[in-house]
């Protein structure tokens, strides 16, 4: 585990295959003000991670925020049966063995909502993300909106598919497939608050984070949708 601020952590997990590539997997940590622990894209479920989150505080949100991000859930709800499963609509369906506590298509007064905004980011076929915007940090917290690995993580033609699909550092974006099925009319709107919330730092499923310049990372990132 490790902290990136005051009650900002990261948690890398295993890597998962996927498209025959090799996709590493990172949990974010929030603590709240009331020492609730807020836990976004969880990894998988150890007792050792248990044992360090409990030294931090409570679990008590599980947020799922897209249909990729589900593989764990299960294994956390078993463990922490009291705390409240959010996740899209997509997710929600997919995972019908699961029970949802909320979904995140739906607006609402959420119990993290003075410390971490978010947005559903929509206007593809292909799928919605959730994203985060913790103020207390300034860090946008993305799932597979931008992915940004670093080059040397794949070889041979992965790097090749890779770079294709535009998800290299430092010029991380949206995947090729994702960004071809977007509505650009819709997705300009969700951009511009993103970029409006001028994080500081920006923490990524997949990839390196982005703590310096990051300003121009986005506008670099999301060049395709204007």
């Amino acid at each position: 585990m490790e902290q990136l601020a005051k009650d900002l952590w990261i948690v890398e997990g295993e890597t998962v295959s996927f498209y025959c590539c090799p996709f590493t997997t990172r949990m974010a940590v929030i603590r709240l003000q009331n020492g609730d622990l807020w836990l976004h894209s969880p990894i998988t479920y150890s007792e050792a991670l248990a044992g360090q989150l409990a030294e931090l505080g409570t679990v008590k949100y599980l947020v799922a925020p897209n249909h990729l991000h589900h593989l764990y859930l299960g294994e956390w709800i078993e463990h922490y049966p009291k705390a409240n499963l959010s996740g899209t609509d997509e997710v929600i369906k997919k995972r019908d063995d699961l029970h949802f506590d909320t979904s995140l298509n739906v607006d609402q007064d959420w119990p993290w909502g003075k410390e971490i905004e978010q947005l559903l980011v929509s206007g593809s076929a292909l799928m919605q993300e959730c994203v985060f915007f913790h103020r207390p940090t300034r860090t946008l917290i993305v799932t597979d909106l931008i992915e940004n690995f670093p080059p040397e993580h794949f070889t041979g033609w992965q790097r090749l598919l890779a770079k294709g699909a535009g998800i290299v550092a430092p010029n991380g974006k949206t995947p090729l497939d994702w960004r071809l099925s977007f509505k650009k009319a819709e997705v300009q709107g969700h951009i511009r608050q993103l970029r409006y919330w001028q994080p500081e730092r920006i923490v990524m499923a997949h990839g390196e984070i982005v703590s310096q310049d990051t300003g121009d990372f986005l506008q670099r990132s999301f060049s395709w949708v204007f």
